[in-house]
């Protein structure tokens, strides 16, 4: 059966400090290094081990693969980075911290901006501290100036589709190392979430999701490998 392996980036710096992160390439903490580290255990002592990896085009995502693949013995397989991987790109928020920013927004606006499912925060100004466009790893890339989930997923779906379903289906054991938004709207598709409820949904640091799929490349019940 294929089985499909999401993971979250391990805790970054910014995670750390309370701010909006976003496209900024941010590291790892030695938490987060630790927490890719145990999910690589986890994978080798489960048995689950890849045979094909994607990750997005952010540090901490490669990173958290890495140190995952290292540790179950597979670095050695195939990886593909993708910016439509990225986190989901939070504007003109990004870099800011989320306590100050409810200060002078409000909490009611914050929580619109963080959990709408197509209300995105303030478009990023050109030429801010955090403006990625002369970024290289992004040259012939539109990169956006601001991003709600419905639009993080109009991204990440279709290369699922053409990317990475076709790996799955070819009966590879695939890991995607990438971020809460990103990782939010696979799981919304998979597990059929509706719009309303994939707002609430969280996906922890560092723990590897599964889900296994059927001989029609159906998807069953997602689990947490640590609880199987």
């Amino acid at each position: 059966m294929p089985k499909l392996i999401l993971v979250r980036h391990g805790q970054s710096q910014w995670n750390l400090e309370n701010r909006f992160t976003g496209w900024w390439d941010v590291d790892l903490t030695e938490q987060g290094e630790a927490e890719a580290r145990a999910a690589g255990d986890l994978l080798r002592e489960r048995g689950l081990l890849p045979t094909a990896a994607f990750t997005s085009l952010q540090t901490r995502a490669i990173k958290t693969l890495q140190f995952a693949l290292e540790h179950c013995g597979r670095l050695w397989i195939p990886e593909t980075k993708d910016w439509r991987l990225n986190e989901r790109h939070y504007g003109g928020l990004t870099g800011l911290d989320k306590q100050q920013t409810r200060e002078r927004h409000g909490d009611e606006q914050v929580h619109i901006w963080r959990r709408s499912f197509d209300v995105p925060p303030p478009d990023m100004e050109p030429g801010s501290d955090y403006d990625l466009a002369s970024d290289p790893r992004y040259a012939g890339i539109a990169v956006p100036q601001t991003e709600s989930l419905k639009l993080t997923i109009e991204r990440v779906l279709p290369y699922w589709e053409s990317a990475i379903l076709p790996v799955l289906a070819s009966g590879e054991t695939v890991i995607i190392s990438a971020h809460g938004n990103s990782l939010r709207a696979l799981v919304k598709h998979l597990s059929g979430i509706s719009d309303e409820d994939i707002t609430g949904l969280e996906i922890p640091t560092g723990q590897p999701i599964v889900y296994e799929f059927d001989g029609a490349m159906t998807p069953g019940e997602r689990y947490y490998l640590k609880d199987s």
